[in-house]
């Protein structure tokens, strides 16, 4: 039988409680993974689960299987598990992983791929929702060049719903990523508001990559200069730009309608 943690002073909640600061989950290499449909993902997705914190007080959705030996697994009051939760309305699962890497040499890439290229990109609901758009709609892999926020974030999980775990994500430089691109015959497209060419009188029947900037600033003048072409989004009011994760969906589902 599991005992239950009911001390707040516990070395490893403790320690827990320090994971929710990127500096201490990159010192670490652990990623905290909070909800029972988010474990059920990562697990399917073969990530190796170091510890479960679970507690019976909360109701949670017994749709996602979460099997993790009792060995690693710990049982806590509630008000402990409040204590490390990060969610206003936890379902009382709490897991804690090693953090995934992957090299651009080593993503592998259907017969016909589709990218999607961040660059800045900081808003955790964004990268989740841009996620989940590149779960959607087959994306083969996310390339992130300068992170400006942990991928792996608890935030970015629970906005992708879980779907980050079953993506290839890699964090490289520009230049990595440029000469990845031409290496493999993938054509890259940057949406500027100044671009002449509407996104949905383009092809992107063939391998294609959509490079996307941060939502104030858009993409820089070094990656501008090396896409293969400049597209836009129509705007008919008098803002110019849409949401990142909103552009990144329409071109998106523009090129999986086109392939279909």
């Amino acid at each position: 039988m599991l005992k239950q943690i009911s001390s707040l002073q516990n070395p490893g909640i403790k320690d827990l409680i320090k994971l929710k600061k990127t500096r201490e989950r990159r010192k670490q290499n652990l990623t905290i993974i909070e909800g029972r449909h988010e474990i059920s993902l990562a697990l399917e997705s073969g990530l190796k689960v170091k510890k479960l914190y679970r507690c019976e007080d909360f109701s949670s959705d017994n749709n996602f299987t979460v099997e993790i030996p009792d060995e690693i697994t710990e049982l806590t009051t509630r008000e402990v598990f409040e204590k490390i939760s990060i969610r206003e309305n936890p379902d009382g699962y709490l897991a804690l992983a090693e953090t995934p890497t992957l090299e651009l040499k080593k993503v592998k890439l259907k017969k016909n791929p589709l990218v999607v290229i961040l660059e800045a990109v900081e808003k955790p609901g964004n990268i989740g929702a841009i996620i989940r758009s590149a779960d959607a709609t087959g994306v083969d892999v996310i390339i992130i060049n300068d992170a400006k926020t942990d991928v792996y974030n608890p935030n970015i999980i629970r906005a992708s719903l879980g779907s980050i775990f079953g993506k290839q994500i890699v964090l490289a430089s520009r230049e990595e990523t440029v000469s990845w691109l031409k290496a493999n015959k993938i054509k890259s497209y940057a949406m500027a508001p100044a671009a002449k060419k509407e996104y949905i009188k383009c092809d992107f029947s063939e391998p294609c990559a959509f490079v996307i900037g941060t939502e104030h600033d858009g993409l820089s003048d070094e990656w501008l200069v090396r896409v293969d072409e400049k597209i836009k989004i129509k705007m008919a009011g008098k803002i110019d730009s849409l949401n990142a994760s909103v552009s990144a969906a329409l071109v998106l589902f523009e090129a999986v309608r086109q392939r279909s």
